[in-house]
């Protein structure tokens, strides 16, 4: 069911979230918000609501530190990590830290990347840093669109949806961030599949608690702290979906439907005409996708609210016994 939705009946969380940082109150609009020109946005400006923290109130890191495998004291096998595999390099970005700062400036080679990750949204992503030949360095703007985060090239000064990766305003706008292949995976598997791979260390520069979430249960509560246009209430707001784009046709993947086909866990499908294999492991919820030429192609892993809000008239994957 499409649900337009108001601020006002969306449920609105004002507790502290993040330390000195994330205060939450009831949202602004936005006008001309954290000193962001807002003029002739792309999205509608009072849907860009203020999040709490001031524009860089959420630190990127912008330096980053990484040990080697072998010296990953402080993560679980089973903790989810960003993987990402780039010039014969592999790095993992534990999302224990990304909770605390949303965003890695990093270089990898000779390619510059941005590690970014919305905590309210559940969304994973890694864009190449370089837009028409400048490349670019991102800090948290403190806005968000759809509940997801809104992050800004300190550069040009544009805002850039995380989701759909487009500039929604300034000198950028329209432009879109190329999006790179990366995998929301657990820290055992990526470590497995990359033995030399090296970890983002908790060397941060910043004196944070990497060992607890900021945000306690949302993961798995029903409560939105911001509202979203669209709202679908056919599974839980924070069912994790593998979501894909196949020629202009969204599609998303629910893990309450592909549990129901345990013990398989890989799924063939078609999308716009195009032949699919879609891997998953059912306990840390996350999942690859592949054409029949075996590529691996671009996938989000999100909260179905978040995906759902973006892409209303997506297609859903039902299993059908």
């Amino acid at each position: 069911m499409l649900t337009r939705i108001s601020p006002s009946s969306a449920v609105l969380n004002r507790s502290a979230l993040l330390w000195l940082a994330l205060l939450m109150s009831t949202p602004t609009v936005a006008q001309s918000l954290n000193g962001f020109d807002l003029q002739d946005a792309l999205v509608p400006v009072d849907k860009i609501l203020q999040g709490g923290p001031p524009r860089d109130g959420i630190p990127s890191i912008d330096h980053p530190k990484f040990i080697s495998s072998g010296a990953d004291r402080f993560i679980e096998p089973s903790s989810l990590v960003v993987g990402l595999a780039l010039q014969g390099e592999s790095r993992a970005y534990p999302i224990s830290i990304l909770n605390w700062h949303e965003l890695v400036n990093d270089q990898i080679g000779t390619q510059s990347v941005v590690i970014s990750y919305c905590p309210l949204c559940g969304t994973a992503l890694v864009f190449d840093a370089q837009v028409q030949g400048q490349t670019l360095q991102f800090g948290v703007s403190g806005l968000l669109y759809n509940s997801d985060l809104l992050l800004y090239d300190r550069q040009q000064q544009s805002l850039w949806s995380q989701i759909t990766a487009e500039a929604i305003s300034g000198p950028f706008k329209g432009q879109r961030l190329v999006l790179l292949p990366a995998v929301l995976t657990t820290w055992q598997r990526w470590q497995t599949e990359h033995p030399d791979t090296q970890l983002l260390s908790t060397d941060t520069g910043y004196i944070r608690d990497y060992h607890r979430s900021p945000y306690g249960d949302y993961d798995n509560s029903e409560r939105l702290y911001f509202p979203v246009e669209f709202l679908s209430r056919r599974y839980h707001p924070k069912e994790r979906v593998l979501g894909i784009e196949i020629e202009g046709v969204f599609k998303a993947y629910p893990f309450a439907e592909l549990a129901k086909r345990e013990p398989q866990n890989s799924l063939l499908d078609t999308v716009a005409g195009k032949s699919l294999r879609i891997e998953y492991d059912l306990p840390s919820r996350t999942g690859r996708v592949f054409s029949d030429s075996n590529e691996e192609l671009l996938v989000i892993n999100s909260f179905w609210f978040a995906w759902y809000g973006f892409h209303p008239h997506t297609e859903v994957y039902s299993f059908t016994p």
